[in-house]
């Protein structure tokens, strides 16, 4: 569908991709991964056009319509929520005003019996027909349809885009790239400033609507669930997987053993023959061996291993400062704007060295609850800061707020005070700014690095109160990784405001549930949280699904423990048949683990790694092991509720 061909990208003497070549085809979903600033942002923009390469070409037949979704938007702010996804369609309404001009002139005009006349009448309609068959008169239906899908409101359809969050506005760009119905999706950053719903929502979308999509995204949960190939940017060079991240990931180091052991051998074996060429280079009796090891080793083709990026964030933030048992304590906290009330009667208490999530839709009060902590805004009921308490404050658009005009290292010198304006070069160098990077401006820097700048102001000063208003947006996998490390070994106390499933997980211990003006503490990690959420909406579900009496409820919802025989039998009976479901199911996921070991290994080699029907087999192995291992868990649920009655 689309072909990249020998692409290079040079600035101002770095080479960003040399060489690069690779084709994004129909139903595929490719997840661009790599360090912040390897490059993938750039290549989303010049697939879509909006940037041109040094050199190589892009290619893709004339039919084929593009989407692009930036990592920053500008919309319009003068327009309503509704005129703004009604651009999807801006290309009906000039067709419609090219049909009316033509309307007219043939109404104004009197030579009915020329050719011109008779040319005119046919390219109307022509027009008429192609405006039928693109839903000229049912697009508003569709627009007022998807907007109500992603959670608008008909009462948010007339108001400004200025009055909604950076959320709700990537929302209405997804409708206008939703409403086009493009054959190819070019996604940077897609679940930033989503909240964990939305995320879902976007999820089940692309895995079942889009045609072709490449996406930049940092969420592991997303992109296995979305994605079903993987290309590695690194040091100019691309590496391609046909698996999800995942499985991308096992695969890379795999395949990175491999070369180093194939290298290895290879070593060992040009090592071997130069010693014998060297011994008996001057042995008229061994001259003819000698020439011949001397063609062999001219003629060896020389294994190569992957260059590799090593540079690594080197994160640990300074010893907290001991605060006192509690460092936030609210009672009875609301926040009204005008009549919309924010949240109200929020009363809980944050224990020294927790660490904690807000969670809830966009709009719904998280970063104002952190403003009130901040002391930002006012704020009705009572809310207290513990003894000694110091905090740690990262903004969601800190990164956006920098000084362009700024230097990386004049950015921190900026800011920087006491024996800190004596580390500034160690700081910058642990967060890979090191050598002439310190001296890049912040105009010419990726949305991760930016994000690892404003990052290092918290190191400056050490504090025991972390609140980190999503602070993962735009970070790189592994920066990600030594973030989350660094907060579960800070022995402070951290609020963190996150849509990252996976950065949250073994992170949190405790959830903050915003939602319909009120805040839920929920205990436990963050899977535990939305498995609940999802037992709740299936409850829900079944409620309004059943059309029992009440005293069919009463009875299911108290139990009688004395059962019949009979009853007692038929309870036994059901036990045995799960008890034979999970053990063939225990046997069914063994074997699809004896076939996944057997193409993994094969998938190591080198004619393995360039068979692609091998790496669908793997695919469609792990989806198997997926579905039977969803149904063992539902039967081994089930068998020990049944034992517990």
């Amino acid at each position: 569908m689309i072909s990249i061909e020998n692409l290079n990208v040079e600035f101002g003497g770095f080479t960003l991709f040399d060489e690069v070549s690779f084709v994004l085809n129909q139903n595929e979903r490719i997840a661009l991964v790599g360090k912040n600033g390897a490059g993938k942002s750039t290549l989303l923009k010049i697939i879509a056009g909006i940037q041109k390469p040094t050199g190589g070409n892009i290619s893709y037949p004339k039919e084929v319509t593009i989407g692009y979704l930036p990592q920053q938007m500008k919309l319009d702010n003068s327009r309503t929520v509704v005129d703004e996804a009604s651009m999807a369609f801006a290309h009906l309404t000039n067709m419609q005003h090219q049909l009316d001009a033509m309307h007219q002139e043939m109404a104004d005009r009197t030579d009915f019996e020329s050719q011109d006349y008779l040319d005119l009448i046919d390219r109307s309609a022509v027009l008429q027909e192609q405006l039928l068959m693109s839903g000229i008169n049912n697009f508003e239906a569709e627009i007022e349809k998807t907007l109500l899908g992603l959670g608008f409101l008909r009462s948010d359809f007339d108001r400004a885009t200025s009055e909604f969050s950076g959320g709700w506005r990537m929302r209405i760009e997804l409708a206008k790239l939703l409403l086009q119905s493009h054959d190819v999706l070019l996604l940077d950053e897609p679940t930033n400033h989503l909240d964990i719903e939305s995320i879902q929502w976007l999820e089940s979308f692309l895995a079942k609507s889009a045609n072709a999509v490449m996406l930049v995204s940092h969420d592991r949960a997303f992109l296995d669930a979305v994605t079903n190939r993987t290309i590695e940017i690194s040091l100019g060079q691309i590496y391609d997987y046909k698996v999800n991240y995942s499985q991308y990931v096992i695969l890379r180091k795999e395949r990175r053993e491999q070369q180093m052991r194939a290298y290895e051998n290879q070593q060992k074996q040009i090592g071997d023959t130069e010693a014998f060429i060297d011994r008996f280079r001057y042995q008229a009796s061994k001259s003819i061996q000698v020439q011949s090891r001397i063609k062999q080793l001219n003629k060896l083709e020389r294994i190569e291993v992957d260059e590799i990026d090593t540079s690594k964030l080197n994160l640990k933030f300074p010893p907290a400062p001991r605060s006192g048992s509690y460092p936030v304590t609210m009672e009875s906290v609301g926040k009204n704007y005008g009549d919309h009330t924010v949240f109200s009667n929020v009363t809980f208490t944050i224990n020294r060295g927790d660490k904690i999530a807000f969670i809830g839709k966009n709009g719904e009060g998280k970063s104002t609850l952190v403003k009130c902590i901040m002391d930002e805004i006012d704020y009705s009921g009572k809310l207290e800061l513990g003894h000694n308490v110091k905090i740690g404050y990262f903004a969601q658009n800190q990164a956006q707020m920098l000084d362009e005009s700024m230097t990386v290292f004049d950015t921190i010198d900026y800011v920087a005070t006491g024996d800190a304006r004596t580390k500034i070069r160690s700081i910058l160098g642990a967060f890979m700014f090191g050598g002439e990077a310190s001296d890049k401006p912040v105009k010419v820097l990726s949305g991760g690095e930016r994000s690892r700048l404003a990052m290092i102001r918290l190191l400056l000063e050490p504090v025991n109160l972390l609140i980190l208003d999503e602070p993962t947006n735009h970070l790189d996998m592994a920066s990600k990784d030594v973030l989350k490390q660094a907060i579960n070994e800070f022995d402070g106390t951290a609020i963190i405001v996150s849509h990252d499933r996976d950065f949250l997980e073994g992170l949190v211990t405790k959830i903050y549930e915003f939602g319909g003006g009120k805040v839920i503490e929920h205990m436990g990690g963050i899977y535990d949280f939305l498995s609940k959420k999802n037992m709740e909406s299936l409850q829900q579900l079944e409620l309004s699904t059943n059309h029992a009496t009440t005293k069919e409820i009463i009875k299911e919802e108290i139990p009688d423990n004395k059962l019949s025989y009979e009853e007692q039998k038929e309870r036994n009976r059901t036990i045995r048949r799960l008890e034979k479901n999970v053990e063939d199911l225990e046997k069914e996921i063994h074997q699809l683990e004896l076939k996944t070991k057997e193409i993994v290994t094969k998938l190591s080699t080198p004619e393995g790694a360039a068979d692609t029907e091998l790496y669908q087999s793997h695919v469609d192995i792990e989806q198997r092991m997926l579905s039977t291992m969803t149904k063992w868990e539902k039967a081994i649920n089930k068998l020990e509720q049944m034992n517990k009655e």
